[in-house]
């Protein structure tokens, strides 16, 4: 709360309580319409992967941002989120490690297929 609000596509960082984590990055990914759009979610993940490199953090956990409530197609989220990680991961200079904590078979199946696709894109 005192740090936000925030606009839609930004991020922030918090203590994560009694979380096995030092932090937690607040991604606002749609706003109070409950509506996001491939922009919205490239700029939360682009935002968050920001906040995480200020901080030194070597690992980062995502969702599949937009996906639930926001009803952003699955397939879509992992070719937007992917990309805007290995986007950052050029250029990282603490991040080591990126999960995608995904909900059910279908999820991450979509990120897996859009993974095994930028193959080589990740290895450049």
């Amino acid at each position: 709360m005192r740090q936000g609000p925030i606009p839609v596509g930004e991020a922030v960082v918090t203590g994560a309580g009694k979380l096995k984590a030092r932090w937690v990055i607040h991604a606002a990914g749609m706003g109070q319409d409950l509506r996001t759009d491939a922009d919205l979610i490239r700029a939360a993940t682009a935002n968050s992967l920001k906040r995480a490199e200020e901080r030194s953090m070597r690992s980062v956990s995502f969702p599949s941002i937009g996906t639930g409530v926001g009803g952003f197609p699955i397939d879509e989220c992992a070719s937007i989120m992917i990309g805007a990680t290995i986007e950052h991961l050029k250029t990282t200079r603490s991040i080591e490690l990126v999960r995608f904590v995904l909900w059910g078979d279908a999820a991450y199946r979509a990120f897996a297929d859009e993974l095994e696709r930028r193959r080589k894109d990740l290895e450049t």
